[in-house]
């Protein structure tokens, strides 16, 4: 079979430079290279805007790591774009020219608000919903507000701030106390004041981050053992607090927060926490792109109409060579016991009825490898392959179900998901267990109506007529799955009309 084309897209930013090759795979873009290196070239600009001989020179060497990589992708599919210090630089024609002499492609300085919308597609079509969403790009020497509804764009603005300018100017001896973080959050604040009653009037079903500062607070909530991947203003308070504490940006130690990224943390902490002041953000998620993907779409193209989980799970369908019909059955009846039990369970945020659905759908999955240890294999699968409109506590929750999917329970894995409680999450993972087995013999016509209630953790499932009698081997599996989630702590009955309970074996 002929290989689809490769595809390429060049950031050349304020704070790091990316280069992202892609190629499109059953509907789907499959990552094949990924080079990021970080660069400041924003740091390198004098009172003037000219870049300094030594930031010219690292984002040169940055370039020539990328030239090699292109010149096994068609002149077409290649985009290059300078993005905030590239339109500040005086001098930035001298880069460019370089840089186009050692790439052979052109580079394009676009527009900030080319760049804002180019992120809000980037993120479009990575993260899951159509609805109305708000995203923030905080670069290094710019920030990025969009609104829109799908995929359409209503208020773009691109404003310039950045965490590299911002550290430059508010904490460049590396010194934190409270004054100085507050100086630096009025700033911002007055920036973003300049354009906020554009967004009055507009609501938003959701706030998603797509930059470095929002990257580093997820995988700070990540390494505390978070059971909610929403970034609040709360938590923001707190970790200024933390960083105020530390005196200095070389003695800020959080768990999760990667080195290379505490230099500008403080200053795109005091950047986002302006923003959620005045623009009233009650909670934000990172986003699965920005705009290295925003590049790619516009060149691969997408059906825009399907959201992005959607297009991804069926692209595992077909590379996996799922059966879609089984699959359909045990979704089927693991959300119509969802359902059935959501009040009394009270279930938390709808992370864990969207992971349940997609877990029926794909927990076939691990058979690609083999049968014995499949839920293993699934558990890995989804962990370490590219889920575009998946967010990582989500991979997490979802993994973590597949691998109690069958045989015994794995607790570890489903308390360090972060997604969900640990407790919502030993739900599901029974209810998708239940599920599985009740549609074993893989046929429509055999699937009964389940009534389902439960009380604390008790789970009573009732099935019409005499169906449990009828069905000696699914009667047998749904026993012993009874009496394992019984043994757990977990009272679980499963009995039908007839007998009230299932028959003795």
């Amino acid at each position: 079979m002929e290989q689809s084309p490769l595809y390429a897209a060049v950031d050349l930013g304020s704070n790091s430079f990316h280069l992202l090759i892609v190629r499109k795979v059953a509907g789907q873009v499959r990552i094949v290279s990924r080079v990021k290196r970080k660069v400041r070239l924003a740091s390198g600009l004098d009172s003037n805007n000219n870049l300094s001989d030594e930031a010219i020179k690292r984002g040169l060497d940055c370039i020539r790591l990328f030239a090699e990589q292109l010149q096994d992708v068609a002149a077409e599919n290649v985009r290059i774009v300078g993005t905030a210090t590239l339109r500040l630089a005086a001098n930035r024609d001298y880069f460019v020219e370089q840089a186009e002499r050692i790439l052979r492609h052109r580079v394009e300085v676009i527009s900030g608000k080319r760049e804002a919308s180019l992120i809000y597609l980037g993120v479009s079509v990575t993260s899951s919903g159509t609805g109305s969403r708000l995203v923030i790009d905080i670069g290094g020497a710019s920030t990025e507000i969009v609104l829109g509804h799908g995929y359409d764009v209503s208020v773009v603005n691109s404003l310039p701030m950045g965490c590299v300018l911002w550290q430059g100017r508010y904490f460049s001896d590396g010194i934190v106390d409270s004054e100085r973080f507050s100086r630096a959050v009025s700033a911002a604040e007055d920036v973003v004041k300049s354009v906020a009653g554009q967004y009055k009037g507009y609501s938003w079903e959701l706030c998603s981050g797509a930059s470095g500062t929002i990257q580093a607070l997820q995988e700070i909530i990540i390494a505390g053992g978070g059971v909610s991947e929403e970034i609040t203003l709360d938590l923001l308070t707190k970790l200024t607090e933390r960083c105020i504490k530390a005196g200095s940006i070389s003695n800020i130690d959080i768990p999760g927060l990667v080195p290379e990224r505490r230099q500008v943390f403080l200053s795109g902490l005091s950047i986002l926490t302006a923003l959620f002041r005045v623009l009233g953000i009650r909670s934000m998620i990172l986003s699965g792109g920005a705009l290295r993907e925003g590049l790619i779409a516009e060149m691969v193209g997408f059906e825009q109409r399907v959201d992005a989980r959607v297009r991804t799970v069926r692209s595992l369908i077909e590379r996996y060579q799922l059966d879609s019909a089984q699959s359909e059955r045990v979704r089927t009846v693991a959300l119509s016991i969802y359902d059935a039990v959501k009040d009394e369970w009270k279930f938390g945020p709808p992370a864990g009825r969207a992971m349940l659905k997609w877990a029926a759908v794909l927990y076939e999955i691990g058979l690609c490898i083999e049968y014995k240890r499949a839920p293993q294999h699934a558990w890995y699968i989804i962990n370490n392959i590219d889920m575009p409109g998946f967010t990582v506590p989500q991979k997490q929750l979802l993994s973590a179900l597949l691998y109690n999917e069958r045989d015994s329970f794995h607790l570890d894995v489903l308390e360090k998901q972060s997604a969900v409680s640990f407790s919502e999450a030993c739900r599901l993972a029974r209810i998708l267990r239940i599920s599985i087995i009740m549609c074993m013999r893989r046929s429509d016509g055999t699937l009964p109506d389940i009534k389902a209630s439960a009380s604390g953790d008790s789970l009573d499932i009732r099935l019409p007529g005499s169906w449990l009698s009828e069905h000696y081997l699914r009667s047998t599996e749904l026993e012993h799955e009874a009496e394992l989630q019984t043994s757990m702590g977990w009272p679980t009955v499963i009995c039908d009309d007839q007998y009230g309970s299932a028959p003795a074996l």
